[in-house]
């Protein structure tokens, strides 16, 4: 099968954390003692979230201390969530002897700065701050933050939101970067209903996008890759783009279009990958719509396309299946493809499964 997996694909998909890196268990095992395996987070639990944002900072190729942040990222709270496995002030010394001095200091200063305050900043700017990013939170001292620092902490940050956003953050933080006044659940009650519907998120990549264009000019003495994500940071995603693209894409998988035919919803699905084609989701649609016409050549670039897309972001933006389950799909229609077979009863579908 002409796949071109990243070589950490297949250890993360297995969750051979070891294989990912060697040192790793003493860090998962120092988390699940703090019961990240229970807390609820989002879409799942806190350790799914924290492994998740790793895991793409992992297919990022980034270092082992940005990598270590992605894991251990919100462990000190942060002002978005009461996660507090670690004490900031107390239990510092605790997480250094474990991470390492400057991989600490990294963590605290991503849980303890003004983290929407930052997020705006940094994506209005437009490019890197080269004497650094100063926040000045209400009530508290100015904070300088290192040019370094600043692009560190975008990268984590477009992984955490990455991860973690589907509709549900949508209602509930639907200013998000800006400052909003509070909003009652009392009157707001349907936007408060968890988890929602699950769809995609029809705000957050443009948002991503805009937090990722500076990054594209890091120095190469930083030792930061750059992500591979729109078009490695060189793309901007419009709001406008964005709106349309997730709107088509859910009337396609609701089944909202009309029915006699494919045709309303493979062209509602390459109108979607056309407005964002930086989601792999649209794109294995419009492979199995393929598959199912007989189109072995399109389907195959299709479900590549869909599988790089899946395997640049280590996160799926169709959060109502796991990334694993999507990427497993994705290698099936393309061994499908490849293969020129597809099932032609509905219940042949069911049967597939094995990727070779």
């Amino acid at each position: 099968m002409s796949e071109r997996l990243h070589p950490l694909l297949k250890p993360l998909l297995a969750d051979d954390w070891a294989a990912v890196d060697p040192t790793l268990p003493p860090f998962l095992e120092a988390l699940l003692a703090r019961s990240a395996g229970e807390d609820w987070h989002k879409a799942g639990t806190f350790k799914d979230h924290l492994l998740g944002t790793y895991r793409t900072l992992a297919l990022w190729d980034q270092p082992r201390e940005v990598r270590l942040l992605g894991l251990f990222h919100s462990v000190y709270s942060n002002e978005y969530v009461d996660l507090k496995l670690f004490d900031a002030e107390a239990g510092r010394a605790e997480l250094r002897a474990l991470l390492g001095e400057e991989t600490e200091r990294l963590v605290h200063l991503f849980c303890t700065m003004p983290r929407s305050l930052f997020t705006r900043r940094f994506a209005e700017a437009g490019e890197l701050p080269e004497d650094g990013l100063v926040l000045e939170p209400p009530g508290k001292p100015a904070l300088r933050l290192a040019a370094r620092d600043a692009a560190i902490f975008a990268i984590a940050t477009i992984a955490d939101i990455a991860e973690q956003w589907h509709s549900w953050q949508d209602e509930i933080f639907s200013e998000f970067p800006a400052s909003t006044a509070p909003r009652r659940v009392s009157e707001h009650w349907a936007a408060a209903m968890w988890p929602g519907p699950l769809k995609p998120t029809s705000k957050a990549l443009s948002l991503l996008s805009r937090l990722a264009r500076p990054l594209s000019e890091m120095p190469e003495e930083w030792d930061l890759p750059v992500p591979p994500v729109f078009a490695r940071c060189n793309a901007v995603l419009s709001p406008e783009q964005e709106m349309a693209a997730t709107s088509l894409y859910w009337q396609a998988v609701t089944r909202a279009l009309p029915q006699a035919s494919p045709g309303p919803t493979r062209l509602a699905l390459e109108t979607a990958a056309r407005l964002n084609p930086f989601v792999g989701e649209p794109r294995l649609l419009l492979a199995q719509l393929a598959l199912a016409a007989g189109e072995w050549d399109r389907a195959a670039a299709e479900a590549r396309a869909g599988l790089d897309l899946l395997s640049e972001w280590g996160t799926a933006w169709d959060k109502r299946v796991a990334w694993s389950g999507w990427v497993a799909w994705a290698r099936i229609l393309l061994q499908s493809a490849e293969k020129r077979r597809w099932p032609e009863n509905l219940a042949g579908l069911n049967g597939l499964g094995l990727v070779s």
